[in-house]
């Protein structure tokens, strides 16, 4: 039987060894341009990710919270951005262990990566699921992310809720929205509206009701985002 080092160790390998297989330099430096970043990238999109994530879940046996946990830091360490893309891939393919045990590692994830494109799949895709399934105790946790110093976690509290449709808070939704209108950090704003527009689609009335009551206060960002469902839908606010 494997243990835990070994299993980590091995994935960590593989995935390395898959990537620099799959490297296109031609691709990297326009990847990380386009994600306005310094951090290397193999120039792997993500269809070829996909399939590595694939593979990782039919070839390695990942038993316990524990072991989830190692696999995902130990990739999430690795110094490349696809590697740590594949870190966040991995934690979402075991449903499993996707718990309240996780969240202070989905909280490194989101405090480390600082940016959209690692925080907002941790975000809704991590977080949002603990929070879906055990909303008493995660909504403790994210009442004190949208007064944290880190703009990252605000807006993981803030958006944390989209895809919960008709299973919405937006009591907490509508309040962490204006705990933060008066913020100028863009992706804040833009949260906010994401997170509106999403809701929008499973609760009309209440969304105009809400833009309605906070015109003036919330950002034009937001209100136009918050908006943009609604008025396709032929709704006056």
């Amino acid at each position: 039987m494997r243990n835990k080092h070994t299993t980590q160790e091995e994935i960590a390998a593989f995935v390395q060894h898959e990537l620099q297989n799959l490297a296109d330099p031609a691709k990297a430096k326009p990847m990380a341009a386009y994600m306005k970043t310094e951090m290397p990238f193999y120039g792997v999109q993500k269809q070829g990710r996909t399939k590595i994530a694939r593979v990782i879940k039919k070839k390695f046996s990942i038993e316990s919270q524990r072991e989830y946990e190692l696999v995902v830091k130990r990739l999430w360490r690795m110094p490349h951005r696809e590697e740590k893309y594949l870190a966040i891939q991995v934690a979402q393919m075991y449903s499993e262990f996707i718990t309240p045990g996780s969240i202070a590692m989905y909280e490194k994830l989101i405090r480390e990566g600082a940016w959209w494109d690692f925080v907002d799949n941790v975000a809704i895709r991590l977080v949002g699921r603990v929070l879906l399934s055990n909303r008493k105790m995660i909504q403790v946790i994210t009442d004190k992310w949208i007064s944290d110093e880190d703009l990252w976690i605000r807006r993981s509290a803030i958006i944390s809720q989209i895809g919960h449709k008709e299973q919405t808070d937006y009591r907490r939704l509508f309040r962490y929205c204006e705990t933060c209108a008066s913020e100028i950090e863009f992706f804040i704003r833009k949260g906010i509206g994401w997170a509106l527009r999403e809701y929008s689609y499973s609760d009309p009335e209440r969304v105009v009701s809400f833009l309605q009551k906070t015109k003036g206060r919330l950002s034009g960002l937001s209100y136009r985002e918050g908006a943009k469902a609604l008025r396709r839908m032929g709704r006056e606010i």
